[in-house]
This record gives C-alpha cells, structure tokens and sequence, in this order.
C-alpha cells in the first residue's frame, strides 16, 4: 500500500472541540485533507476551522451536534451531502469516561456513555463504510483505548466500551480486506487531555505516564500509512497491555481493582501533568 493522499480527502472528525479530536483535525488538515469537524460546542468548533482554513488553506466545516441522539451517523450523512459533502474518511473520536464505583454511578450518565462511545460510533461507521470503501482511499479511524484490553474496576463501563470498539474496528479491519479502505482502532494509554477533568478524577491514569495528543496522532497516522498496516496499535504504555498476555484474568482484574483503589486516595494531580 502506498501512503495516503490526504489531498483527495474530505474527512469527518468527531469530538473536535479539543484533545484528540482537535489534534486529528490539526495533523489531517497539515497533511492536505478537507475537515468536518463535529462536536457540541460550536464555539471552539469554529474558532478550530477558522485556525485550520488560514494554516493549511483546506476546507473546513463545523457542525455542532449532539452525537449522542438515536440516528446519529444517519442524520449526519444525509445533512453533509445535501449540502454537498461527500466524505472519504471518518474518524470516530467522540467520547467520554467516568471514574467511580459501579454502585455510585448515575445511570443517566452510564446511558449517555454508552449512546456516544458505542452506538454513535456504530452508527457512524455504518453509515458511512460504503461510500468510504467506494473512495479511491478510504480512511475509517476508531479511537478506542488501551482500558479495552482488559477490565478496569472503578471505570468498568467505560473500559468496557473500549473493548467493543477495538473489537468492532479489528472485524471492520477483516472485513475491508482485498478493499481500498484503511481500517484502524487507535489505543491511547493515558494522555494529556481534558479526559480525567470530564471523568472527575485526576488520579484516574493509575499512575502511569501522560502522552500528548501530538504524539498519539502522529503515531496513528504514520501507522495507517505502513504497507501492512496492523487492525489496531496501542500508542503509549504498551507494558500493561503485555501484562496483561502474561498475568490470569483473575489476577489481572485483581491488579487492576488495587490499582484504581490507589487512585482513589491520591491527591488529585494537575490537569496536564
């Protein structure tokens, strides 16, 4: 395969208004692609575009939306190409985590969860993988998460949406064989985001090291772009995932479990540390 022409790209990034989805935006729109950029908070959306639009002189529209609501992907679609826009790459980004005992969880929040993280995310992606394998080079980016590879106590539904997306994209990634579309799960361990603001504990990354956005895109990207690309790459901590291989479930859920109890007793640390 040869590297991706984002030139001839119009791509869909949900979740834009900051973090990973900002940075996804940032480095497609540098690498030549036309944006859709899609998020509830227009403000930032806007000011993103107008940013993009001046650097890099590429296309770039702004859609405040809730993705959270039934027909998220279908909606979408069909508003984007009566105006026109036909996308060629989807990068679902959107999502949120919450960090607290099962018992103590709201259940409206838990339902809004699992609306964003797996059902807009599905739906986007049904919505949109036929035109996307019809492109001369489609692009389908699903942010999933180094929590998917095993249970974490404390952010169990989370991690457990985590799990569904990496292994819906790994089957998308099968199923697109002998096609023009990239498939790809990408797998951040802790990064420097507004994540752990949004999931009400700072403490929530179990200690481990923060990458930046910057450095997780670039590696998804660069990873998209190899002859043989993998279904799936794990950008930062690779060591849990690999204990993980070695330890029993029962001892890795236990591990786990010790480490979220931990960070429930530490000071609560900077946003960006």
């Amino acid at each position: 395969m040869s590297k991706i022409d984002y030139h001839r790209q119009t791509v869909i990034v949900t979740g834009a208004s900051s973090g990973l989805g900002a940075e996804f935006a940032r480095q497609l729109a540098r690498r030549g692609a036309n944006l859709v950029l899609v998020a509830r908070r227009a403000d930032r959306l806007e000011s993103l575009a107008a940013e993009l639009t001046r650097a890099h002189d590429v296309t770039v529209t702004a859609i405040a939306r809730d993705l959270g609501l039934p027909d998220a992907g279908r909606t979408l679609r069909a508003e984007l190409e009566s105006r026109g826009i036909y996308a060629t790459g989807l990068v679902n980004n959107a999502g949120f985590g919450t960090n607290d005992a099962f018992t103590d969880e709201d259940p409206d929040r838990l339902q809004s969860m699992i609306a964003l993280n797996v059902s807009a995310l599905v739906d986007l992606s049904r919505a949109y993988i036929d035109p996307l394998t019809a492109a001369d080079t489609g692009v389908l980016i699903n942010t999933a998460s180094l929590l998917g590879f095993q249970p974490i106590p404390y952010m169990g539904v989370y991690a457990a949406t985590k799990a569904f997306v990496l292994s819906f994209t790994e089957s998308l990634w099968e199923e697109a064989h002998g096609t023009n579309l990239r498939v790809l799960a990408v797998c951040p361990g802790a990064m420097q985001t507004e994540f752990f603001d949004v999931a009400g504990n700072q403490s929530a990354d179990l200690g481990t090291k923060r990458a930046t956005p910057e450095q997780v895109v670039t590696i998804a990207l660069d990873t998209l772009d190899r002859r043989s690309a993998p279904p799936s790459v794990v950008t930062n901590s690779r060591s849990l995932v690999l204990l993980g291989k070695l330890l029993s479930r029962r001892a890795m859920v236990r591990l786990m479990g010790w480490m979220a109890r931990r960070s429930h007793t530490q000071p609560t640390a900077p946003a960006n540390s």
